[in-house]
């Protein structure tokens, strides 16, 4: 299969998914970029970081003609992330790529995790705002690091913590990830000359197209069903990686 037709393929895929779920989708575009395209990890991470921003600011599009997306909630919870997404942005290319490469795997087998965990009970205000704080502040970092959205670290903060509705937290979620994709991606700037426009271009064209069609499926299957389907997928891809790793 041809490197143009598995861009388009994969970019469908993770467009389709961070659509419907608001985040989580994200995930699989570095494993994607690694496997499929032969990008190094530090490459793939950064292209990551580009296709992420320009598919969730489409998705956020959508999203807020709705009227779901909580600007003023998810302004504050972007800004807690803005300084740890900068300052891992920049370390992450000074790492090796086995150690790139294991942390995904790690994230990924935690999201995955996280998508199969149901909502936890009602706390305090002062632990909520508290708990919102560092999962604002822990996305921030992961998205520089890892380029990754964070999307699932995300939508359960603003459900069980800032008490958002489920829709209204994934449109809320892409907010926070354009921020955040924005800080890593200005760390980053003139330290990756290994980026393949030629593969990103279209990657992120099929991202993009494919992500009005995921929230067109967010509303015909339930949230829960698509999180525990893309779950399961999520391990699979954590699994794989992690024994690429060790091996």
């Amino acid at each position: 299969m041809s490197t143009l037709i598995l861009a388009l393929v994969a970019g469908a895929v993770i467009g389709l998914a961070l659509g419907a779920l608001g985040g989580g989708g994200s995930v699989l575009a570095v494993p994607a970029l690694m496997y499929l395209l032969g990008f190094s990890p530090a490459s793939a991470t950064t292209a990551g970081l580009i296709i992420v921003t320009a598919t969730s600011v489409t998705a956020l599009y959508a999203h807020a003609r709705d009227g779901n997306v909580a600007w003023k909630t998810g302004s504050l919870f972007a800004a807690a992330g803005v300084v740890p997404a900068f300052l891992a942005g920049a370390a992450a290319g000074h790492l090796p790529a086995a150690v790139l490469t294991a942390a995904f795997s790690i994230v990924a087998a935690l999201a995955a995790l996280r998508m199969l965990r149901p909502s936890g009970a009602e706390q305090p205000e002062t632990v909520r705002q508290a708990k919102a704080a560092g999962a604002g502040a822990g996305l921030g970092a992961v998205t520089g690091l890892l380029g990754v959205g964070g999307g699932f670290l995300a939508v359960p903060a603003l459900v069980g913590v800032l008490g958002l509705r489920m829709k209204q937290a994934v449109g809320t979620s892409l907010l926070v990830i354009v921020v955040n994709s924005l800080a890593a991606l200005i760390a980053r700037t003139g330290t990756d000359r290994d980026l393949r426009w030629e593969v990103i271009a279209p990657f992120t064209g099929a991202a993009i197209l494919a992500a009005w069609d995921g929230k067109r499926l967010s509303s015909r299957i339930t949230g829960r069903t698509l999180q525990r389907i893309f779950a399961f997928v999520l391990l699979s891809v954590a699994a794989f990686m992690l024994v690429d790793v060790i091996g």
